[in-house]
């Protein structure tokens, strides 16, 4: 049974920092891109960071760029959204997700692009 846990949420005043993990069990997910999508209350669910199976080709929203770092251990089948200097405007809940096979680079920011997705870890940046 394939599976993705998130874990790290929780509750930070802005300006500061959380780091996300997302364990993966059930297949090796060296090979495969891994991403991070985040869906606030009532909006739909959206990229926030993505990367490809060699753990250094990255890609990040606009929103995020400079300020989230996403990285993977393969070894460890897991990968990590170091989040810094958060904002209000960050509090969301947070997906991490696995897509098979090789996709270039627009598609893996899209939510229809992953097969796999974790349930979710909430984030709560305060003022």
């Amino acid at each position: 049974q394939v599976q993705l846990v998130e874990s790290g949420g929780g509750l930070v005043q802005a300006g500061g920092s959380l780091r996300l993990s997302c364990a993966a069990s059930g297949v090796t997910f060296s090979n495969y891109p891994m991403g991070w999508f985040r869906q606030a209350p009532g909006k739909e669910r959206v990229f926030v960071a993505s990367i490809r199976w060699n753990a250094i080709t990255t890609y990040y929203a606009d929103s995020v760029k400079g300020r989230f770092t996403i990285a993977r251990d393969k070894a460890e089948n897991t990968v990590y959204l170091q989040m810094n200097s958060l904002k209000p405007e960050d509090t969301a809940v947070y997906y991490c997700a696995a897509a098979r096979g090789y996709y270039p680079d627009y598609r893996l920011r899209e939510v229809g692009t992953y097969d796999y997705w974790g349930q979710g870890t909430q984030v709560t940046v305060s003022s």
